[in-house]
């Protein structure tokens, strides 16, 4: 048995990109989706006609709308391919706007189900601030499910369970990533890897924190760097991974083992953790790491959006 295989004895595979026509290989359950896949996905030859076509139908809506579609389109490609959910996300230029939020997730949800996709097969992606929290919670509250992301320390999650969110994206990868660049010369990769890697760790003490006290929001890791963050992560609710690393582990034989255990997570002495806003923005503000990277990953979906709005408009 190859270990993408494997890995999927113990956790839910996600397939992590824009490009649904590399999905049949893997047979995801889920897929995810972000301004930045998308953005690469249509500059492709295979996609350039799905951004032509979207354009031409609804030029004359305004442009915010119809980049919702096009998002709707991707996401309709991949549900035809997958038997599960996908996320589509909510423009990042919202992040700090509670109201505008819920308004362009339940266009979005609505635009769905105008093409006959049921509510339960689509996860609106939100970024972990306060405000895309708020609004999460009253979208779940309306039956639509959500998926938290741009989540990189332990106080967006908690509120996240608070807010009884469907899903949470903690991000391996760039957690990785900071304390790599912040370390310099000093690094140690060897040290830092598997169990031990920062961003692993992360989502371990989330996962647990979880398990520990029945808290039901799904913990799916993300944005990986390598294979051995993905097993260091096996038996996670959920993980998305891109297909170059799916790929990776399809071909490689080697063992893998369950690295999360519900059983171990139940014994553990642990303390219950609650936020309210001024708490919240206080434990953030004292994760320098997870401050920078909220901000960077907002910027930069952000300006994503910009670049696809322009080859919309050149369309």
């Amino acid at each position: 048995m190859n270990q993408l295989d494997a890995l999927k004895q113990f956790t839910t595979v996600v397939a992590d990109t824009g490009d649904f026509r590399q999905l049949a290989q893997f047979h995801p359950q889920d897929a995810t989706t972000n301004p930045s896949l998308i953005l690469k996905a249509v500059q492709k030859p295979d996609y350039a006609p799905l951004l032509k076509e979207t354009m031409a139908k609804f030029r004359n809506k305004p442009l915010d709308e119809t980049m919702d579609r096009l998002l709707v389109r991707f996401g309709r490609e991949i549900l035809s391919l997958i038997p599960g959910r996908v996320s589509t996300e909510v423009d990042a230029r919202l992040s700090f706007d509670t109201n505008a939020t819920l308004t362009r997730a339940e266009r979005i949800i609505e635009l769905y189900q105008a093409e006959g996709v049921p509510v339960d097969r689509v996860l609106i992606k939100v970024a972990s601030t306060w405000e895309g929290i708020q609004a999460a919670e009253r979208l779940e509250q309306r039956g639509i499910r959500t998926n938290l992301t741009l989540l990189f320390s332990f106080c967006q999650a908690v509120a996240c369970g608070q807010a009884k969110v469907q899903l949470i994206s903690p991000f391996v990868g760039r957690i990785y990533d900071w304390y790599k660049k912040s370390a310099g010369a000093a690094w140690d990769e060897a040290a830092n890897a598997g169990a031990n890697d920062p961003g692993v760790k992360s989502v371990r003490q989330i996962w647990l924190h979880f398990k520990h006290f029945g808290i039901r929001t799904e913990v799916m890791g993300a944005s990986f760097r390598n294979t051995g963050q993905i097993l260091a992560l096996a038996g996670c609710d959920l993980l998305t991974i891109s297909p170059e690393l799916m790929a990776q582990l399809a071909t490689t034989e080697a063992p893998v083992e369950r690295a999360l255990d519900p059983e171990q997570a139940r014994r553990m002495d642990l303390q219950p953790v609650n936020y309210d806003e001024a708490g919240f923005r206080y434990a953030l503000n004292e994760d320098a790491m997870a401050t920078e990277k909220l901000a960077e990953g907002i910027r930069a979906f952000a300006a994503d959006a910009v670049k696809l709005e322009k080859l919309m408009k050149e369309a």
